[in-house]
Protein backbone atom coordinates (compact mmCIF):
# COMPACT_ATOMS: atom_id res chain seq x y z
CA UNK A 1 0.00 0.00 0.00
CA UNK A 2 1.90 3.04 -1.14
CA UNK A 3 1.09 6.61 0.65
CA UNK A 4 -0.75 8.69 -2.50
CA UNK A 5 1.03 11.76 -1.64
CA UNK A 6 4.12 12.32 0.32
CA UNK A 7 4.43 12.11 4.36
CA UNK A 8 4.96 15.10 6.65
CA UNK A 9 7.16 14.49 9.78
CA UNK A 10 7.02 16.08 13.13
CA UNK A 11 6.83 15.26 16.62
CA UNK A 12 3.49 14.31 18.54
CA UNK A 13 2.68 16.46 21.19
CA UNK A 14 -0.48 14.23 22.59
CA UNK A 15 -3.54 12.21 21.22
CA UNK A 16 -6.36 13.43 22.48
CA UNK A 17 -10.47 12.84 22.52
CA UNK A 18 -9.50 10.00 20.56
CA UNK A 19 -9.48 11.48 17.06
CA UNK A 20 -7.07 14.42 17.39
CA UNK A 21 -3.50 14.91 17.71
CA UNK A 22 -1.56 17.87 17.95
CA UNK A 23 1.63 17.46 16.23
CA UNK A 24 4.48 19.58 15.61
CA UNK A 25 5.84 19.55 11.86
CA UNK A 26 9.47 19.74 11.06
CA UNK A 27 8.78 24.00 10.22
CA UNK A 28 7.69 24.94 13.79
CA UNK A 29 4.10 24.91 13.08
CA UNK A 30 1.69 23.03 15.65
CA UNK A 31 -1.08 21.35 13.58
CA UNK A 32 -4.10 19.26 14.90
CA UNK A 33 -4.42 15.78 13.18
CA UNK A 34 -6.99 13.57 12.78
CA UNK A 35 -6.54 9.95 14.74
CA UNK A 36 -8.38 7.31 12.68
CA UNK A 37 -7.99 4.90 15.82
CA UNK A 38 -10.50 4.39 17.84
CA UNK A 39 -8.62 2.02 20.00
CA UNK A 40 -6.46 2.80 23.28
CA UNK A 41 -3.54 3.20 21.29
CA UNK A 42 -1.65 2.05 24.18
CA UNK A 43 2.81 2.41 23.80
CA UNK A 44 1.39 4.23 20.31
CA UNK A 45 0.99 7.71 21.39
CA UNK A 46 3.98 8.92 23.49
CA UNK A 47 4.97 12.35 23.34
CA UNK A 48 7.90 13.16 21.72
CA UNK A 49 7.80 10.04 19.30
CA UNK A 50 8.43 10.84 15.45
CA UNK A 51 4.88 11.04 13.54
CA UNK A 52 4.24 10.87 9.89
CA UNK A 53 1.23 12.81 8.63
CA UNK A 54 -0.97 12.65 5.27
CA UNK A 55 -1.80 16.02 3.91
CA UNK A 56 -5.52 16.48 2.43
CA UNK A 57 -6.34 19.13 -0.66
CA UNK A 58 -10.25 18.47 0.41
CA UNK A 59 -11.61 22.24 1.45
CA UNK A 60 -14.55 20.20 2.47
CA UNK A 61 -12.25 18.25 5.59
CA UNK A 62 -12.63 20.16 9.44
CA UNK A 63 -8.65 18.96 9.64
CA UNK A 64 -6.20 19.00 7.02
CA UNK A 65 -4.12 16.12 7.88
CA UNK A 66 -4.19 12.48 9.39
CA UNK A 67 -1.75 10.95 11.05
CA UNK A 68 -0.72 7.63 9.31
CA UNK A 69 2.25 6.15 11.56
CA UNK A 70 4.47 6.65 14.27
CA UNK A 71 8.22 5.90 14.94
CA UNK A 72 9.24 4.85 18.27
CA UNK A 73 11.84 5.75 20.68
CA UNK A 74 13.27 2.18 20.09
CA UNK A 75 12.88 2.91 16.08
CA UNK A 76 9.86 0.76 15.26
CA UNK A 77 7.05 2.18 13.08
CA UNK A 78 3.40 1.79 13.98
CA UNK A 79 0.71 1.89 11.40
CA UNK A 80 -1.72 4.29 13.45
CA UNK A 81 -4.19 4.27 10.57
CA UNK A 82 -6.49 1.04 11.36
CA UNK A 83 -8.56 1.56 8.22
CA UNK A 84 -5.49 0.37 6.55
CA UNK A 85 -5.66 -3.46 8.21
CA UNK A 86 -8.32 -4.15 5.53
CA UNK A 87 -6.63 -2.69 2.49
CA UNK A 88 -3.07 -4.41 3.84
CA UNK A 89 -5.00 -7.85 3.51
CA UNK A 90 -6.58 -6.97 0.36
CA UNK A 91 -3.28 -6.30 -1.23
CA UNK A 92 -2.00 -9.34 0.33
CA UNK A 93 -4.75 -11.64 -1.01
CA UNK A 94 -4.55 -10.03 -4.62
CA UNK A 95 -0.61 -10.33 -4.31
CA UNK A 96 -1.57 -14.48 -3.05
CA UNK A 97 0.97 -13.54 -0.34
CA UNK A 98 -0.54 -14.87 2.41
CA UNK A 99 0.09 -18.82 1.86
CA UNK A 100 -3.50 -20.30 3.58
CA UNK A 101 -4.92 -17.95 0.59
CA UNK A 102 -2.93 -18.56 -1.67
CA UNK A 103 -5.19 -20.68 -4.07
CA UNK A 104 -8.26 -18.26 -3.90
CA UNK A 105 -9.51 -17.06 -6.88
CA UNK A 106 -11.38 -14.02 -5.67
CA UNK A 107 -12.82 -12.25 -2.89
CA UNK A 108 -15.33 -9.56 -1.94
CA UNK A 109 -15.60 -7.15 0.50
CA UNK A 110 -18.04 -6.76 3.16
CA UNK A 111 -20.31 -9.51 2.95
CA UNK A 112 -22.85 -10.95 5.75
CA UNK A 113 -22.94 -15.08 5.38
CA UNK A 114 -26.06 -16.59 5.11
CA UNK A 115 -28.29 -17.21 7.93
CA UNK A 116 -25.38 -14.77 9.89
CA UNK A 117 -26.22 -11.93 11.39
CA UNK A 118 -22.89 -10.13 10.84
CA UNK A 119 -21.35 -8.86 8.36
CA UNK A 120 -17.75 -9.64 7.78
CA UNK A 121 -14.32 -8.36 6.31
CA UNK A 122 -14.29 -10.88 3.15
CA UNK A 123 -15.54 -13.44 1.46
CA UNK A 124 -12.92 -15.22 -0.48
CA UNK A 125 -13.43 -17.73 -3.47
CA UNK A 126 -12.34 -21.44 -3.03
CA UNK A 127 -12.45 -24.56 -5.21
CA UNK A 128 -14.08 -25.60 -1.84
CA UNK A 129 -16.44 -22.84 -1.50
CA UNK A 130 -16.89 -19.82 -0.48
CA UNK A 131 -14.90 -18.82 2.92
CA UNK A 132 -15.26 -15.69 5.47
CA UNK A 133 -12.26 -13.59 6.57
CA UNK A 134 -12.22 -11.08 9.78
CA UNK A 135 -9.50 -8.47 10.09
CA UNK A 136 -8.40 -6.81 13.29
CA UNK A 137 -5.23 -4.49 13.53
CA UNK A 138 -2.67 -4.79 16.08
CA UNK A 139 -0.69 -2.39 17.46
CA UNK A 140 -0.27 -3.22 21.04
CA UNK A 141 3.07 -4.44 22.19
CA UNK A 142 3.95 -5.45 25.70
CA UNK A 143 6.66 -7.54 27.24
CA UNK A 144 7.88 -8.27 23.53
CA UNK A 145 4.50 -9.78 22.82
CA UNK A 146 2.01 -8.19 20.86
CA UNK A 147 -1.63 -8.70 22.32
CA UNK A 148 -5.11 -7.91 20.39
CA UNK A 149 -7.63 -5.73 21.95
CA UNK A 150 -6.04 -3.02 23.37
CA UNK A 151 -9.04 -2.39 25.09
CA UNK A 152 -12.82 -4.12 25.35
CA UNK A 153 -14.28 -5.20 22.57
CA UNK A 154 -18.00 -6.65 22.88
CA UNK A 155 -18.43 -6.65 19.02
CA UNK A 156 -15.17 -8.34 18.50
CA UNK A 157 -16.09 -11.17 20.94
CA UNK A 158 -19.67 -11.64 18.79
CA UNK A 159 -17.75 -11.46 15.36
CA UNK A 160 -15.55 -14.64 16.73
CA UNK A 161 -18.71 -16.17 18.11
CA UNK A 162 -20.38 -15.80 14.73
CA UNK A 163 -17.12 -17.25 12.94
CA UNK A 164 -16.94 -20.39 15.22
CA UNK A 165 -20.75 -21.12 15.05
CA UNK A 166 -20.15 -20.83 10.93
CA UNK A 167 -16.91 -22.86 11.25
CA UNK A 168 -18.66 -25.59 13.33
CA UNK A 169 -21.55 -25.75 10.58
CA UNK A 170 -18.77 -26.38 7.74
CA UNK A 171 -18.11 -22.92 6.85
CA UNK A 172 -14.43 -22.09 5.97
CA UNK A 173 -13.30 -19.11 8.62
CA UNK A 174 -10.50 -17.32 9.48
CA UNK A 175 -9.29 -14.08 12.07
CA UNK A 176 -6.36 -12.84 10.80
CA UNK A 177 -4.28 -10.73 13.22
CA UNK A 178 -3.09 -7.79 10.82
CA UNK A 179 0.31 -6.36 12.88
CA UNK A 180 0.66 -3.10 12.18
CA UNK A 181 4.05 -2.66 14.63
CA UNK A 182 7.46 -3.76 13.43
CA UNK A 183 8.19 -4.41 17.16
CA UNK A 184 5.68 -7.04 17.21
CA UNK A 185 6.76 -10.73 16.25
CA UNK A 186 3.91 -12.83 17.54
CA UNK A 187 0.26 -12.49 18.76
CA UNK A 188 -2.10 -13.80 21.06
CA UNK A 189 -5.41 -12.34 22.59
CA UNK A 190 -5.07 -10.05 25.17
CA UNK A 191 -6.74 -12.08 28.02
CA UNK A 192 -6.17 -9.28 30.38
CA UNK A 193 -7.92 -6.62 28.77
CA UNK A 194 -10.94 -8.66 27.57
CA UNK A 195 -11.16 -12.10 29.09
CA UNK A 196 -14.53 -11.99 27.19
CA UNK A 197 -12.96 -11.52 24.06
CA UNK A 198 -9.32 -14.01 24.79
CA UNK A 199 -12.85 -16.36 25.45
CA UNK A 200 -14.01 -15.93 22.27
CA UNK A 201 -11.47 -16.51 20.63
CA UNK A 202 -10.40 -19.74 21.84
CA UNK A 203 -13.70 -21.30 21.84
CA UNK A 204 -14.23 -20.39 18.12
CA UNK A 205 -10.50 -21.87 17.44
CA UNK A 206 -11.39 -24.65 19.24
CA UNK A 207 -15.03 -25.26 16.79
CA UNK A 208 -12.57 -24.42 13.95
CA UNK A 209 -12.25 -21.19 12.90
CA UNK A 210 -8.63 -20.58 11.59
CA UNK A 211 -6.58 -17.88 13.29
CA UNK A 212 -3.54 -16.36 11.25
CA UNK A 213 -1.25 -13.39 12.19
CA UNK A 214 0.45 -11.51 8.93
CA UNK A 215 3.43 -8.90 9.42
CA UNK A 216 4.44 -5.70 7.95
CA UNK A 217 7.34 -3.77 6.36
CA UNK A 218 6.21 -0.17 7.29
CA UNK A 219 8.22 3.11 6.38
CA UNK A 220 7.64 6.39 4.78
CA UNK A 221 6.88 5.22 1.64
CA UNK A 222 4.33 2.56 2.17
CA UNK A 223 2.61 -0.52 4.13
CA UNK A 224 2.72 -3.88 2.77
CA UNK A 225 1.99 -7.55 4.53
CA UNK A 226 5.38 -9.56 4.29
CA UNK A 227 5.34 -12.68 6.54
CA UNK A 228 3.50 -14.49 8.79
CA UNK A 229 3.70 -14.54 12.22
CA UNK A 230 3.12 -17.29 15.37
CA UNK A 231 -0.16 -16.81 17.44
CA UNK A 232 -0.06 -18.03 20.80
CA UNK A 233 -3.42 -19.39 22.29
Amino acid sequence: MQFTTPLLHGKLIRRYKRFLADVELDNGEIVVAHCPNTGAMTGCAEPGFDVYLSPSNNPKRKLGYTWELAKTFNGDFIGINTHNANKLVAEALDNKVIPAFSAIYGWKAEVTPPGADSRFDFCVYTDAGDAYIEVKSVTLLSDNKGYFPDAKTDRGAKHCETLGNLAASGVATTLVFCVQHTGITNVRPAEHIDPKYAAAVNDAHGKGMRIIAVGCEINEQNIKVNQTLPVIL
